[in-house]
């Protein structure tokens, strides 16, 4: 298993600068509608991060949206070791119709490029966490309309999104299929919880599912000892 590491990039918002510039500007309704415009023109607000807050038992929560409680952020996914380290290899979208590249960077996430550029076929599983392949193509993603002009990476790429303050018009789709996927009553984590108790095990015994392991892991969630009462 490899152990990588990581570092935040601190870079001007141009959000906040817009934010900032606006309130020296309310007299002209002018110059705030064109800020409002070029703010608004891919359909995605910017909301105060302190609506993220973290409880002492890791889970996550957001006050506009209390029913997704993820318990590790986006750069946690990613640093224990997530997809085969292939999820931010230049991709062609056929959502979007073009190429793309470095979309990881506008949010700050630095870790060595063969645990998150590595090419699909280049998929290793011994950088996953678990040691274990879990996952599809994107073009299976693609065919299966799970994936929007918002977020052509996928799920991740919104987490990433939502996790930094910014909210769109897919929040909810894909707060629901976190939900169903990992949430307290989705069938991954209830099928876990249930193998745990019928091997009378502990929360954190690797052994058991190492695939619903990684499935949750790349859902932002790991199982705790709190799940299993």
């Amino acid at each position: 298993m490899h152990h990588a590491y990581a570092q935040v990039a601190t870079t001007n918002n141009p959000i906040a600068l817009e934010e900032t510039f606006v309130s020296f500007a309310t007299y002209s309704n002018i110059i705030f509608n064109f800020l409002n415009n070029i703010r608004y023109s891919n359909n995605i607000k910017h909301f105060d991060l302190t609506m993220v807050k973290r409880d002492k038992s890791g889970t996550i929560h957001f006050d506009d949206y209390p029913l997704f409680q993820p318990n590790l952020t986006p750069l946690e996914i990613f640093q224990l070791g997530s997809f085969g380290g292939t999820y931010w290899r230049p991709i062609y979208s056929t959502v979007v119709g073009k190429k793309l590249k470095n979309r990881h960077l506008k949010y700050g996430i630095k870790l060595p490029d063969d645990l998150i550029l590595r090419a699909w076929d280049n998929y290793d599983k011994k950088i996953n966490k678990y040691g274990v392949k879990v996952g599809t193509t994107l073009e299976f993603w693609e065919s299966q309309k799970w994936i929007t002009k918002y977020h052509p990476y996928g799920w991740v790429e919104w987490y990433c999104d939502f996790y930094a303050g910014n909210r769109c018009p897919d929040d909810e789709r894909q707060i629901t299929r976190w939900i169903n996927t990992a949430g307290p009553n989705s069938r991954f984590r209830k099928r876990l919880i249930n193998l745990v108790k019928k091997n009378k095990s502990t929360y954190d015994d690797f052994t058991i599912s190492p695939k619903i392991r990684q499935t949750l892991q790349h859902w932002g969630y790991q199982l705790c000892a709190s799940d299993i009462t």
